[in-house]
């Protein structure tokens, strides 16, 4: 790394330079909280960072991939190093928890980023819940049961919609954290939590 070389402002410091100023042996794959709206790539120039320079760029993945192919090769065109031609991904931002890898293929990140672009905070977890399995995270949403304060909310509000009414006496005695914790543990259902009582609930395939 060339200790002269001058910071960019933080939110388009390299990867590299942000870790400088934390743990300098750190892998070269980090995941940066992010607004979903600002779902974006950081692909680095190999060749240049094999000769301890810092040269990339950060690449709006939410406009697809030919896109950020386009990208890439303006960005190996103005490359420090002749005849750069290895690229790999060294930072990501706004993917709401997706899982990516350095050699992620371009097609499957356009594809996750309009997903979440689409999904929000909850396609992200989704994602990430499923190892980034996107045919999994969109047939999840044919089995959405909605948005609960808790599976016990859930649990009770399952029971009133479909069974049989309950007498106001007996309401007090019915344990609905139970209830809903046993749904939870056979598999019949699964949840992803997006905040403070925002527990969404699915059913399981």
């Amino acid at each position: 790394m060339n200790p002269n070389k001058t910071e960019r402002p933080n939110q388009d410091q390299t990867p590299e330079q942000k870790r400088s100023r934390e743990t300098p042996d750190a892998a070269p794959l980090c995941k940066t909280i992010a607004p979903a709206a600002e779902i974006r790539i950081y692909v680095a120039c190999l060749a240049a960072y094999n000769n301890g320079r810092l040269h990339g760029r950060w690449i709006d993945a939410a406009l697809g991939e030919d896109h950020i192919w386009e990208e890439v090769r303006a960005m190996l065109g103005a490359s420090p190093e002749a005849s750069a031609e290895e690229w790999a991904i060294h930072d990501y931002e706004g993917f709401e928890g997706a899982p990516l890898s350095e050699y992620s293929s371009f097609e499957t990140i356009a594809a996750l980023a309009e997903f979440i672009e689409e999904r929000g905070e909850l396609g992200g977890k989704l994602l990430e819940h499923f190892g980034g399995d996107l045919g999994d995270a969109s047939a999840a949403f044919e089995d959405y049961a909605g948005e609960h304060k808790s599976v016990a909310d859930f649990a009770q509000d399952l029971t009133e919609e479909t069974g049989p009414e309950i007498p106001k006496q007996l309401e007090y005695y019915i344990d609905w954290q139970a209830m809903g914790r046993d749904m939870e543990m056979s598999g019949d259902i699964f949840t992803i939590q997006t905040g403070f009582d925002e527990i969404h609930v699915f059913w399981a395939r």
